[in-house]
């Protein structure tokens, strides 16, 4: 008896219990340790370059926290276009987070502003098209109206109609154009939320491309009398007509694409109007709403009715990517709301002087950002090569960045020119520039398989009332 009592006193004992927080604390250490770097972190975007997706500003200070899964690829290999964590090839010490567009062993070009992939040189050249989800997150919405941006242009017919924004009272029959005059272009501040647009800073790149992949959405309540909405989309000499039927029109009347090239000459990719329709009788009841979708992208038009595809045309693709949106109200009229138009990502082939053409080896990926005029990505990476002593060194090896970031010039010393170069592990090094030499540059634009470390699956902040923004949502 004395002994078990003596046993328990030692279990109490304040060593034990000291003990015990300190098992306790190394464990949850341990713990945090292995969920950090094996199955789960948290990042911040510092930058714009995946703009919509992933937002990084300076100027609103709206920077998104993300969660990464680290275990997933630990099973499986990462797949085309998911957004990817990987360490950067040109410094190692970092992190990036881009868009995986590029899955080797394949060719992969940038053409008209969309990629496009073939297994190998013997292959046509196949449009590379992106998953509904996928699509959804890369929309950039332009806000045709809306706080003092650009509106629709009415015909003279539609001078009567109320157009304020995304809201539109069509009476009588007319037409409405967006934009006004020019071709909708990758103008930079595309895609940003409406609250802080005007606040984003102007790039030297927006603006210099015509875009012809666009979407159009909306929710339509037609009137007795209306025959039918048709909403067209113009690519260069295309016209692609989107025909929703309205209760006046015929009993046979539904829905419909058509496609057409209007120079039509033989020497055009589409020289014969191209159409589908759907197999049954479909015309808008009086007084019911629905919602629409119709876009335009990768060369595939689609038409969809309460979040439901019901029509898909293919279509050749179009060189000339100028571009406008007409709507068209035939009968008494409609109500349209909510009435949205995005444009697509245009890739740009133009930021190095290199070719935007790639034959990627196994185990290898190309990675691009979202918004393409401002992001660090495969179609520029080049490491920078300098060779310290001149004569007889070893030849440094960094990520080459312009206007005196990498390499650094600090003058004034005492010696001369101080020259600092940060390698592509990290380090930082500094010599006398006249002691350097420049040996060239060496193009990088492949991230290898063992430099992947995860998958961005969810943005979980910011939340700035100010903004009337809360970032919240999966990412894919």
């Amino acid at each position: 008896m004395a002994k078990d009592q003596a046993k328990e006193g030692e279990k109490r004992s304040p060593g034990n219990h000291w003990r015990e927080n300190i098992e306790a604390i190394t464990m949850a250490i341990v713990m945090a340790v292995m969920l950090k770097y094996f199955i789960v972190e948290a990042y911040k975007i510092p930058t714009g370059s995946m703009q919509p997706t992933l937002m990084g500003n300076d100027e609103t200070d709206i920077k998104d926290r993300i969660l990464v899964d680290k275990l997933s690829y630990h099973f499986r290999e990462p797949e085309r276009f998911e957004v990817t964590v990987f360490k950067y090839p040109l410094d190692l010490s970092k992190n990036f987070v881009k868009r995986m567009v590029g899955v080797g062993p394949e060719e992969l070009k940038i053409m008209n502003g969309d990629l496009w992939n073939r297994p190998d040189g013997d292959s046509p050249w196949k449009v590379l098209r992106r998953p509904r989800p996928v699509q959804t997150e890369i929309w950039k919405a332009l806000y045709p109206g809306e706080a003092g941006l650009e509106g629709w242009k009415a015909t003279e017919s539609a001078r009567t109609w109320s157009v304020e924004g995304g809201e539109i009272s069509a009476r009588g029959s007319g037409s409405l154009r967006y934009p006004k005059s020019k071709s909708i272009d990758d103008n930079h501040r595309d895609g940003y939320p409406l609250s802080i647009r005007s606040l984003i800073g102007r790039n030297r790149h927006s603006g210099q491309h015509p875009v012809g992949d666009l979407r159009v959405s909306g929710e339509i309540e037609m009137l007795p009398g209306c025959e039918r909405i048709v909403i067209d989309m113009r690519e260069g000499n295309r016209q692609y007509h989107f025909i929703l039927p309205g209760p006046a029109a015929a009993a046979d009347a539904t829905l419909r694409i058509e496609a057409e090239d209007t120079v039509r000459a033989m020497n055009t990719a589409m020289p014969t109007p191209l159409s589908i329709a759907l197999d049954s009788n479909w015309r808008a009841e009086a007084g019911d709403s629905f919602e629409f979708g119709v876009q335009n992208m990768d060369d595939l038009l689609s038409l969809e009715i309460d979040g439901e595809i019901l029509l898909e045309l293919e279509i050749p693709t179009e060189s000339n990517q100028s571009s406008a949106i007409l709507l068209h109200v035939e009968g008494e009229g409609a109500d349209l709301s909510d009435v949205m138009v995005y444009r697509d990502i245009y890739y740009r082939d133009d930021i190095s002087r290199r070719p935007a053409e790639w034959i990627i080896p196994e185990d290898h990926y190309v990675m691009l950002g979202d918004n393409t005029q401002d992001s660090a990505d495969s179609r520029e990476w080049q490491l920078n090569c300098i060779q310290y002593p001149a004569e007889d060194g070893p030849i440094y090896r960094g990520n080459h960045r312009g206007q005196g970031e990498n390499p650094r010039d600090v003058t004034g010393g005492p010696g001369g020119t101080e020259q600092w170069f940060r390698d592509e592990y990290g380090e930082l090094h500094h010599w006398k520039k006249a002691q350097a030499k420049h040996v060239g540059f060496i193009p990088v634009s492949f991230v290898p398989r063992e430099l992947i470390t995860g998958r961005a699956v969810v943005v979980f902040w910011p939340i700035k009332p100010s903004f009337k923004l809360w970032r919240l949502a999966w990412i894919h």
